[in-house]
């Protein structure tokens, strides 16, 4: 067991960071994007880029927008609407970007990995690219390629939390950042048991911790508190602070890392690392 009165890095200190946004954070329950959100977003990333910080965007929501796209009224269940969803939906999320960022003169890239290319030198070839973007000062923005990765729609689970881990591990990055509908990981659901509390820090992963573990929470949203714990033993291990934070106000991400105040819950890297 780690000692838990040991002091913490300064994540102000973080130079590169991977921040991974949940489709809850990005989009309405309707599926249709949430404006204000998704413009707040992008200002403050862009502005903590001019500020020197490297980062990889990691983004969900290509599905959730293709449902709003496609006229939808749900979520669709099988395999090839999904996909569908998912082309129209990741059309639309990078123009938004690009749009947007190109606001504050700031570029973005688009680079969409798959479980077989990261297990393969595709990954080294991905880390590569990714690492000379952002030597250009461009923000890559990283998502599964649902088009043709079509385990995780069938699955349900939000694997672009353990794709983010991946990434952040490949770019040998300083911190991730986790953006979901939960204010961090708390002792029991908070949304069914009112007496749970949140944990501020978690120094080691125990069996106690992995089983803290719950479902989506909003109808476009895939990922629940296992992926998100699964991506903080993968960061851990390699070395990475993770953080797993509320998406709802993206001005926080300036506590978080300019400030150093305590913001959702922060699993600490194995320092032996």
């Amino acid at each position: 067991m780690k000692d838990t009165t040991q002091s913490l890095r300064k994540l102000s200190d973080s130079k590169r960071i991977v921040i991974k946004v949940g489709t809850s954070t990005l989009t309405h329950p309707t599926g249709r994007l949430n404006l204000r959100r998704f413009h707040n977003l992008v200002r403050v990333l862009a502005d903590l880029s001019n500020a020197g910080k490297q980062l990889i965007l990691v983004s969900s929501g290509a599905v959730g927008l293709g449902v709003g796209q496609l006229g939808l009224r749900e979520r669709p269940t099988d395999t090839p609407t999904k996909q569908a969803c998912a082309a129209v939906g990741q059309c639309e999320l990078m123009h938004l970007y690009d749009a947007q960022f190109s606001n504050y003169s700031v570029n973005v890239a688009q680079v969409l990995l798959t479980k077989a290319i990261l297990n393969s030198n595709g990954g080294v070839n991905a880390g590569n690219c990714m690492e000379r973007l952002m030597e250009f000062g461009v923000i890559p923005i990283v998502n599964e390629n649902d088009t043709v990765a079509i385990d995780e729609l069938e699955l349900e689970i939000g694997e672009n939390d353990s794709l983010a881990a991946i990434v952040a591990g490949l770019v040998h990055a300083d911190t991730l950042i986790l953006m979901s509908d939960i204010d961090g990981l708390y002792s029991a659901d908070p949304h069914k048991n009112k007496d749970a509390e949140m944990i501020p820090v978690v120094y080691q992963i125990t069996e106690e911790i992995e089983s803290i573990a719950g479902g989506a929470g909003t109808p476009n949203a895939r990922g629940g508190m296992t992926t998100k714990i699964s991506a903080a033993k993968m960061a851990v291990n390699a070395g990475i602070d993770m953080v797993i934070m509320n998406g709802e106000k993206p001005e926080l991400l300036y506590n978080l890392l300019m400030n150093d105040e305590n913001i959702g819950t922060r699993f600490v890297a194995d320092s032996t690392k």
